[in-house]
């Protein structure tokens, strides 16, 4: 009897679980898909893997140069998007900030919460900054910063339709790379501001 009872209680807790999360899902990707985020994001890491890997130092400054406005397209999409998700309601774009998924965390647990909207503002002044290059970086610096800033706003889109544990096994699969090497690679001014939204 007893084992029957947690079975059902794990099984409900999996299913409010799932449906909140898929409720974050559509609404998250309900908004971004007006935007191409998404595939400018791709062009530019292509384009700095072509880049870095050009032997002929010409062929490499003409594909540096042609980057440049497609980060400067990136820029201006991940604002628009960060301003479009200013409407979502505030219950909405909290999120837990636990270290595991659980259903009604965000109104059980106010306290270890997060606002969405205010993360992707952070996320786009970063992108900003890295793609106008306000640090002076080398061309490489900056390809390797401004990766790591996309990288990161990734996560925490993840981080917000999931958990914090799911969105970094996802990065270190799909990336190699471990949300603490994420956040030790993005510039201080976003490493500072995220670590205030998300209370790290």
């Amino acid at each position: 009897m007893e084992l029957f009872i947690l079975a059902l209680a794990t099984g409900g807790l999996w299913f409010f679980n799932t449906r909140a999360q898929h409720q974050r899902i559509r609404l998250l990707a309900g908004i971004l898909g007006q935007f191409q985020v998404e595939k400018m994001m791709e062009t530019v890491a292509d384009g700095y893997l072509r880049a870095l890997g050009e032997s002929n130092p010409e062929r490499s400054t003409q594909v540096w140069n042609m980057l440049g406005q497609a980060e400067i397209t990136l820029c201006a999409q991940v604002q628009a998007f960060a301003l479009a998700f200013d409407a979502v309601d505030e219950e909405a774009a909290r999120f837990s900030t636990l270290p595991l998924g659980l259903p009604f965390a965000a109104q059980l647990f106010a306290r270890s919460t997060a606002d969405l909207r205010a993360l992707l503002h952070v996320h786009a002044r970063g992108i900003k900054a890295v793609a106008h290059n306000t640090a002076a970086l080398s061309q490489k610096d900056k390809a390797f910063m401004l990766t790591a800033e996309l990288l990161l706003l990734q996560h925490s889109c993840q981080w917000y339709c999931r958990s914090k544990p799911v969105a970094s096994a996802r990065m270190l699969a799909r990336h190699h790379t471990p949300h603490a090497q994420l956040l030790a690679s993005v510039s201080a001014p976003t490493r500072r501001d995220y670590g205030a939204v998300v209370g790290t």
